[in-house]
């Protein structure tokens, strides 16, 4: 499980030539984890193609425009349930506490709940502790391969994989109300302008100055997604 988690939060992460280059060994990985059926490694099929076939100007442009100009399909998990309140920072904070009580240190310009992130410390925990946070996750999963498969985009078949992991089938990871938030504009340049991730600085700032206790990533996830 290892292998498969390493390489679908390659497969997420913003598009390199270094990538590009190993993508063929990413397949071959993800076939010999056997953590994927079938139907998931089916899913992830477009997505090597274009990144075997496609120039890398053309993936960053497509990457940046789905994920980085449009809110309803941020990789920032938090952002589908706190949006850039206040409260967004504090799970973030006790989710690093997380990572560090694991043993994992944050080595990137990424915020803590960014997936990539996730899914490489998910890469270094239990089977269990594993799956047990997909399924909490799962809600947003869903709705991520769901708003992405409305756009035909390849990259849907990432979320159909790490749902394939949790054991939750994609008609159940449905969340009608994260699924009936209308998706995002990217050309829509008025409103990029008037929220321009106007609370990560805050966000940085709060995890600059920790003073919150450890609370669990699981808590996170789950709690706010049934608030």
């Amino acid at each position: 499980m290892q292998k498969s988690l390493k390489c679908l939060s390659l497969l997420l992460a913003y598009p390199s030539t270094e990538i590009q280059n190993e993508i063929e060994a990413l397949g071959t990985a993800l076939e010999a984890d056997g953590q994927l059926n079938g139907a998931a490694l089916d899913a992830l099929a477009p997505l090597m193609a274009r990144y075997a076939d496609a120039d890398i100007w053309d993936l960053q442009e497509s990457y940046v425009e789905l994920f980085d100009r449009s809110r309803t399909l941020s990789l920032n998990l938090f952002e589908h349930l706190h949006g850039e309140s206040r409260e967004r920072g504090s799970a973030m904070v006790d989710l690093l506490e997380t990572y560090r009580s694991g043993g994992f240190d944050l080595e990137t310009s990424e915020l803590p709940d960014h997936l990539p992130v996730l899914l490489e410390y998910l890469s270094t925990r239990p089977v269990g502790e594993v799956r047990e946070l997909l399924v909490d996750a799962s809600h947003i999963l869903g709705a991520l391969h769901t708003r992405l498969t409305r756009r035909s985009s390849p990259y849907a078949g990432v979320f159909a994989a790490l749902l394939s992991i949790a054991g939750v089938a994609l008609d159940e990871a449905t969340s009608p109300e994260l699924v009936a938030e209308p998706d995002d504009d990217p050309n829509d340049l008025e409103a990029l302008d008037a929220d321009p991730n106007a609370g990560c600085p805050q966000v940085r700032d709060m995890l600059a100055n920790m003073d919150t206790p450890p609370a669990a990533a699981r808590s996170q996830l789950t709690g706010a997604g049934n608030a």
